[in-house]
């Protein structure tokens, strides 16, 4: 369990690093997907492992780091590498650097995974906005007692997703002339990858997608207040849609491939919120 305590030493280590600048946004870049931090105007870089507190992020394709600095014309700190359950990490660690970013003053979260695809419909390459998310894993990271300073002992689940967000995004993915889906996002927490049968029941639950992130911190976010995004990006199909086995390394080339793609349609969203 952390304490308050913890949480401002983390916070004040981040701010003394980051001087003047106070971040307005966070996002959390999933797996492949950190190239975007590379279009961070003037950068400032706090490895994970040098902050009080922090857990190292393990998982391949993530550099472990904050990188903080202006992105369409917002004070932007994002997550290039996350923490997740699968690496032997608690939920209230994998959760543990949204909380923080609250004590920085930060207000609204941009969550971005890899996901394997479940609904028919999708196709490997495609976006798919998080309308919300369905967890059965038996561990959050609420559990515990509860810190009255970051939210309510029992937050309301409605909306985890902004909607007016949702919408913005569909618009502005339609100007760049991005295809984009809307979807129900399923949590397990790997770092197997799902059976064929597993897939057939999270599809007949109301999957769209699966993947092995993002709800952690979704949940630790909406239980502070803050407003959300949630973006999957479809790199592969999951088990049993295609006749083909599944590797990381499939994930992260899928990724790489729709890179630029993410990144342009994401700065122009973040300079339209």
């Amino acid at each position: 369990m952390y304490t308050l305590q913890q949480y401002r030493e983390s916070a004040d280590y981040i701010q003394n690093k980051l001087g003047d600048f106070h971040p307005e946004l966070l996002m959390i870049l999933g797996s492949g997907l950190g190239g975007l931090a590379e279009r961070m105007e003037t950068p400032i870089y706090i490895p994970y492992a040098q902050i009080p507190h922090f857990k190292a992020s393990t998982a391949i394709g993530h550099k472990g780091r904050f990188v903080a600095g202006m992105l369409g014309g917002k004070r932007v700190l994002m997550m290039q590498g996350r923490l997740h359950v699968y690496e032997g990490h608690s939920m209230q660690e994998a959760a543990y650097p949204v909380r923080v970013a609250k004590l920085l003053g930060v207000e609204k979260l941009i969550v971005t995974n890899a996901a394997g695809g479940v609904n028919l419909a999708l196709s490997g390459g495609q976006l798919m906005v998080i309308k919300d998310y369905i967890k059965f894993t038996l561990d959050n990271p609420l559990m515990g007692p509860n810190l009255e300073e970051f939210g309510p002992r029992f937050p309301d689940m409605c909306t985890v997703f902004d909607p007016d967000w949702r919408a913005l995004f569909a618009r502005v993915a339609q100007e760049q002339g991005e295809p984009v889906a809307e979807g129900v996002y399923f949590y397990m927490t790997g770092p197997m990858y799902e059976t064929p049968a597993e897939i057939r029941a999270i599809r007949a639950l109301g999957g769209d997608a699966v993947g092995m992130s993002t709800v952690p911190e979704a949940i630790a976010a909406n239980h502070c207040g803050m407003k959300i995004l949630g973006v999957s990006l479809v790199t592969n199909m999951a088990a049993g849609v295609l006749d083909a086995p599944l590797s990381g390394e499939e994930v992260l080339a899928a990724a790489a491939k729709a890179g630029a793609r993410f990144e342009r349609l994401m700065t122009a969203f973040v300079a339209a919120i």
